[in-house]
This record gives structure tokens, sequence and C-alpha cells, in this order.
């Protein structure tokens, strides 16, 4: 049946960064939607940011478009250009290839919930231009590229 139960899609905490990167990301809570449903050719998380969370840190992919809309709450939207706020409604666009590091804060008093809808691409890397890490499928690595050891 295609009508997914949110109530028992895995809900997933923080983030998979290496240290000492996961700890912006600590509050955040995701459920991977599309997966749920069975679908591979596009990612869709159900975002949730307490007061104080960050998305991710700020980041670019070169070989996948990214989509967000959000849903409730407010959430400073992050980019080389600056600061916007995002709330209920708004939605923003990151084009692959596209050196434009982002990422959302949520520096309001609410909990923000915005869907974060990505292309998945095997052949992808995650550019994080403000700190030493950048990320493949299933690695990450320095920006030299020796690899952070893995947090199993």
């Amino acid at each position: 049946m295609p009508k997914l139960d949110l109530s028992i899609i895995p809900i997933r905490s923080g983030s998979d960064y290496p240290a000492p990167f996961a700890e912006r990301i600590a509050g955040r809570t995701r459920q991977a939607l599309a997966s749920a449903g069975g679908l591979t050719d596009f990612g869709v998380n159900l975002t949730k940011l307490p007061p104080g969370a960050w998305s991710s840190h700020r980041h670019w992919h070169s070989e996948e478009d990214e989509f967000v809309y959000v849903i409730s709450g407010e959430l400073t939207l992050v980019t080389d250009a600056g600061e916007q706020l995002l709330r209920a409604g708004d939605c923003a666009a990151f084009p692959k290839n596209i050196p434009n590091g982002h990422h959302m804060v949520n520096r309001g008093s609410e909990m923000a919930i915005c869907l974060d809808i990505g292309s998945r691409s095997a052949s992808d890397v995650c550019i994080y231009p403000d700190i030493d890490l950048r990320a493949d499928r299933d690695d990450y690595s320095h920006k030299d590229g020796r690899p952070y050891p893995r947090a199993d």
C-alpha cells in the first residue's frame, strides 16, 4: 500500500559526521520517507530541528540536486550569499555542482520541520567549505584525502 505510516518509520538522531563535527547536528532527527516507500532514485527526509540545532554543516553536492520545503517553524538558511529566513511554506533549491555551501539553523524558539529532498548519485562528492571534511557515498575524509576513522 502506498500510504506510509510515519509512526513505524525509524527516526535517526544526530549525524554520522566524524568527531568533532557531529556535535552541532546532535539535536536533528530525520525519517527517511522515500526509502521507507521503496524509492531509490531520490531521497525525501522529514527533518526536525529543535531550537539551536543545525541541519548539517554548510555543504554542496557535485552530483546531487537538493530541495528543502519548510512545513512549520522558522529556519535561517545560510549560504555563501548570506542569510535568509525561511518560514512555513517557503522553499529553497540547490542545483548540483554549484559550489554554494548551504545549511539551515533553527535560531527560533519552536521546533522547525522540513522536507529535505535530493537525488541519489553514486558518484556524488559532498564538499564542506568551512571545515576539513568531504564525503562520498559512504566515507568521510579530510580535504587532502586522508580518511576519517569510521564510527561503527
